[in-house]
């Protein structure tokens, strides 16, 4: 089993690691009974957010009194702009993990590096609350590629997360090398794409060539659990037809698609942005008989309702024209419906 070290933070973690932002949509008793399976299993490392509705309420129910608290590392983050919202956010997500302390603790979804003495007392709770014992490292997630090497840059955090997969750019792979030299652990987000990316095991084989990078996969039930679970000792090794296979994916997925994140929810005029923006991409990738239905049709028809408002671009933390990806994927639905297209 590979090992991995989190930069200067010293965590030295298993090679794969629990996203628990998919768990807030599992029963309690089942997603209690995953996270639990996990730790069976030999995964120790679980990602989590306040923004993640009952996630963190979740894994303090699995591990709040089992008492492992000391054989497991928990990240979890917050979306405060204040520092009272930090504090309460912090409080919050303490207490619904049953811990005294966070072994990471990271500002989400960041639209700047937060440094010290810029006037948003951001970075200065992180410091009191490190000082404090609450929090262990000082993180920070971001999805912007030029705010992202601000932080690998800035010599203020201890980790940066930062979607990473192999449809990432040779620009977010010298992301990874810059953390590397800046000894900056990099947790991988999105390793599958948002959905996109349906061969885990190709999506294994291509983190294992970065001894830096900590891939947190993102799991739902328990099938999924067992088969990241599977690769713990019998890792995937980059192959030439695994290196063929991401080639092609690169070429078939090239240019801007949305990943499905839904941070540009909720949308004025109801459209389920975060599915019909990629509509095109699911139904080619999954099985479209899903992505057909009555329920589907009626919230791609929708679209046609867009406000053109802009608020949903402004959200995008991928800085996508999500009107126009709804509008091309609006049309290309409906040549689907009517046989114009095979899928």
């Amino acid at each position: 089993m590979r090992q991995i070290t989190l930069g200067s933070t010293g965590i030295t973690t298993c090679q794969n690691a629990f996203g628990a932002l998919p768990i807030q949509r599992t029963e309690t008793e089942e997603a209690v009974r995953i996270l639990r399976r996990a730790y069976e299993g030999g995964i120790n490392f679980f990602d989590t957010a306040r923004a993640y509705s009952n996630s963190e309420e979740k894994l303090g129910k699995a591990f709040g009194d089992m008492g492992i608290r000391d054989k497991i590392f928990i990240a979890t983050k917050t979306m405060a702009h204040t520092p009272e919202e930090f504090w309460a956010q912090l409080e919050t997500s303490l207490r619904l993990l049953k811990t005294d302390y966070v072994d990471i603790y990271q500002l989400h979804c960041a639209d700047r590096c937060y440094a010290p003495g810029d006037g948003t007392g951001m970075y200065e709770c992180l410091l009191k609350a490190k000082e404090e014992g609450r929090i262990r490292h000082i993180g920070i997630t971001a999805h912007k590629i030029e705010v992202a090497f601000d932080i690998a840059q800035s010599g203020l955090y201890e980790t940066l997360q930062y979607p990473f997969s192999y449809l990432s750019s040779e620009r977010e792979v010298e992301l990874v090398n810059v953390c590397r030299r800046n000894n900056v652990g990099f947790i991988a987000m999105k390793g599958l794409s948002g959905g996109l990316i349906t061969r885990s095991e190709a999506a294994m084989a291509y983190m294992t060539q970065f001894g830096n990078v900590l891939p947190i996969w993102g799991v739902q039930r328990m099938s999924e659990l067992e088969e990241w679970l599977g690769y713990m000792d019998n890792t995937p090794e980059m192959t030439d037809e695994i290196r063929e296979y991401i080639e092609n994916e690169k070429t078939e997925l090239s240019g801007e698609f949305c990943r499905g994140c839904g941070y540009c929810m909720p949308c004025p005029a109801g459209i389920m942005i975060n599915n019909c923006a990629r509509m095109s991409l699911m139904l080619r990738r999954a099985p479209s008989k899903a992505w057909l239905t009555d329920a589907m049709q009626a919230e791609m028809h929708k679209i046609k309702n867009c406000l053109n408002c802009g608020q949903c671009m402004k959200k995008c933390p991928y800085e996508l024209n999500t009107p126009a990806l709804l509008k091309k994927n609006y049309e290309d639905y409906l040549k689907v419906l009517a046989g114009e297209v095979s899928v």
